[in-house]
């Protein structure tokens, strides 16, 4: 019988993190510390800490006696799941309020650790780190838009630049405007003014961090009918999105699209989340907006990685993993990887590095819906890539990989029959999905799914153009009508006159 869970990597040892923030408190525990790392745990409670803060300049009663109650729950939680550490940090609130160094002590007492509350600058530095782990690579401004701070910083690969806090959370805002969009866009203005940095972003990329954003984007994507429902790397055209954004900031939600999909509590800020982005895009001037669904937590947990495990590439660690965790041949998977390399040379198919990347990430995810229904292996792959949490891939990437698994399982269909999600990807990269789903179903019926054969199928050009497909002398029993009819289709996809031989014949 088996008693260990097979479900896990078992190289990790899991570590929690708690999130004191000015709106809300958050536990996350993750499998282990690594460059792609995956939730086990998460829960979070909207307490509204910094309620109140602006006026009174202290945490708000009620919610610090909410906001232990959850610690010490956090706590059990933690223990509960085996953590092997628990960090925690605290933000704008607790750090700003008269009470916030009681707070503090009480909320040590209860988690028995001790929490580091940030400053300004360390926040912004965390959350350019949550960034710089997200994308491949990060080049532009990061904002992290809190309950009661705006964090500013110039990201570009591992740099970080400097970065500036500002007091225009969304509680904060939403108090100090009194629920006025007129005064909120005046001290928003204001404030942004201060933010020289903005300046050197022009024409770069806004990254927007933090959970009033990711709501402004959730609902923004359900307005417009985008098909992919996945929030990092989700992008918004500058000029396309400036209405919608006009709307929000305006106060007037209760009829856009899928405003029934942000959750009450959230609502209420979205108009001053809209009101500070439309500011700092008039001062930054941005060529897109970039959603990042990592921030502090995840920029905290990445500076504890080594500095060579934070350049390991982070799609390709999640597609190691999971084929680790669910194909039958980690080897074979890696193998494949490789051998699409050769080929996609061999075919004249230039790639840059992220279409590299997406290809290399396509093939160790290839054999992950092995256990699904034959007739369901090709949609339940594609459905697992769309929506994984994977990082470092934008969406067409994602449309790329998932296509190309679709295909390797189903053949590949003419263009009325593609997914809906097809639409997001160029067709440069439609292309190269056709391509590299041929070349799986050719390789996967030579190996059986296992290791050690696809690295000796050879590929020759004649000078009359051809392709050949050379089976050594030794694996001609590997030889069939199947494999010759994959190849045929192969020849079909390509536009390339392709033939199977055996070496020596």
């Amino acid at each position: 019988m088996i008693s260990a869970s097979q479900g896990r990597l078992q190289d990790r040892a899991p570590v929690s993190v708690v999130d004191i923030g000015s709106n809300s408190v958050r536990l996350v525990i993750y499998e282990g510390i690594s460059r792609s790392p995956t939730v086990l745990f998460n829960e979070k409670l909207l307490v509204g800490l910094g309620r109140g803060l602006a006026i009174s300049g202290k945490l708000d009663r009620e919610a610090t006696e909410r906001a232990l109650a959850a610690l010490r729950r956090f706590r059990a939680l933690s223990e509960q799941a085996g953590s092997t550490a628990l960090h925690v940090i605290a933000t704008a609130a607790a750090r700003e309020a008269q009470n916030g160094p009681e707070f503090i002590s009480h909320a040590e007492e209860l988690l028995g650790v001790e929490i580091k509350v940030l400053t300004g600058r360390e926040e912004a530095h965390y959350s350019a780190f949550g960034v710089i782990s997200g994308f491949h690579p990060a080049d532009g401004i990061a904002g992290d838009l809190g309950g009661g701070s705006l964090e500013l910083v110039n990201v570009h690969g591992r740099e970080i630049g400097a970065g500036i806090t500002l007091p225009l959370g969304g509680l904060r805002l939403h108090e100090m405007s009194r629920g006025s969009p007129a005064k909120a866009r005046e001290i928003a203005k204001s404030e942004i003014s201060r933010a020289g940095l903005l300046k050197n972003g022009k024409g770069r990329t806004f990254y927007a961090v933090g959970g009033t954003w990711r709501n402004l984007a959730r609902l923004h994507m359900n307005s417009t009918g985008y098909p992919l429902a996945v929030m990092h790397h989700y992008e918004m055209d500058v000029a396309e999105s400036a209405s919608f954004l006009k709307r929000v900031a305006d106060g007037d939600i209760d009829k856009i699209k899928g405003i029934n999909q942000v959750s009450k509590n959230r609502r209420g800020l979205l108009p001053d989340g809209a009101i500070v982005l439309r500011e700092i895009l008039s001062a930054m001037k941005p060529s897109r907006i970039v959603v990042s669904a990592l921030g502090v937590r995840e920029g905290f947990l990445y500076s504890l990685l080594s500095f060579q495990d934070q350049s390991i590439d982070p799609l390709l660690s999640a597609s190691e993993e999971l084929a680790v965790l669910q194909s039958r041949s980690p080897t074979h998977a890696r193998e494949v990887a490789d051998w699409t390399g050769t080929a996609f040379a061999a075919f004249g198919m230039e790639e840059t590095e992220n279409e590299a990347r997406y290809r290399r990430a396509a093939c160790l995810l290839a054999d992950i819906g092995w256990r699904a229904h034959p007739e369901y292996r090709g949609s339940q792959s594609l459905s697992i890539i769309a929506y994984a949490s994977f990082i470092g891939v934008d969406h067409p990437g994602r449309v790329y990989i998932s296509l190309a698994n679709l295909f390797r399982y189903e053949g590949v269909p003419d263009e009325s029959r593609l997914p809906e999600i097809s639409r997001l990807a160029s067709s440069r990269l439609i292309k190269r999905a056709r391509l590299l789903g041929g070349l799986l179903r050719v390789a996967y019926l030579f190996s059986a799914s296992m290791p050690d054969v696809v690295p000796q199928l050879g590929w020759k050009e004649k000078a009359d153009g051809r392709l050949q497909l050379v089976l050594p002398a030794k694996l001609a029993h590997l030889d069939g009508a199947r494999p010759r009819g994959r190849v045929s289709q192969l020849a079909k996809i390509s536009g390339r006159e392709i033939e199977l031989v055996v070496s020596g014949n």
